[in-house]
């Protein structure tokens, strides 16, 4: 499910297909790792404009116990005509899971119930504990102000 690209290339095998259920495992997963779950789409300009900083912040963290994962909205069916060539053109090299949740009124409350679910969205995760932001990044410096504010919340 989770992986590492090896190279800037991108195929359909290197973005995860999840579903509720396992996205839901991922986020409640208790060790002891930070996971930064942000919801976004290759339609929406600015989740696409924000995807460089958190690309930034997981390379900063590489010797941490730190986990990037983008979560795409995309359509399913569109994962191999748009998804891919989107990340191979933007050289994206975080982990990529493409959502399948079927209909967004069954799941966004569960991933947060204070979402309406507009994107971007991102969440951390740590040992059941969770810290949610429902809106846009302006830079690499707001993004690590919203990660340090929840680790300093969280009981490490």
């Amino acid at each position: 499910m989770p992986y590492t690209v090896q190279s800037q290339t991108v195929t359909s095998s290197n973005v995860a297909i999840v579903d509720t259920r396992e996205l839901m495992s991922l986020i409640h997963t208790n060790d002891d790792t930070i996971r930064l779950f942000n919801f976004w789409a290759t339609w929406c300009k600015p989740c696409v404009r924000e995807l460089p900083y958190f690309e930034e912040l997981s390379q900063s963290k590489s010797k941490e116990k730190f986990r990037l994962y983008l979560v795409s909205l995309d359509f399913r069916k569109d994962y191999k005509k748009r998804l891919i060539p989107f990340l191979n053109k933007k050289k994206i090299t975080a982990s990529v899971l493409l959502f399948d949740g079927g209909n967004p009124n069954n799941w966004i409350n569960t991933i947060n119930p204070d979402w309406s679910g507009s994107i971007p969205a991102s969440l951390i995760a740590f040992r059941g504990q969770s810290c949610f932001e429902e809106n846009a990044f302006e830079d690499l410096n707001s993004l690590n102000i919203f990660v340090n504010r929840c680790k300093s919340n969280f009981k490490l």
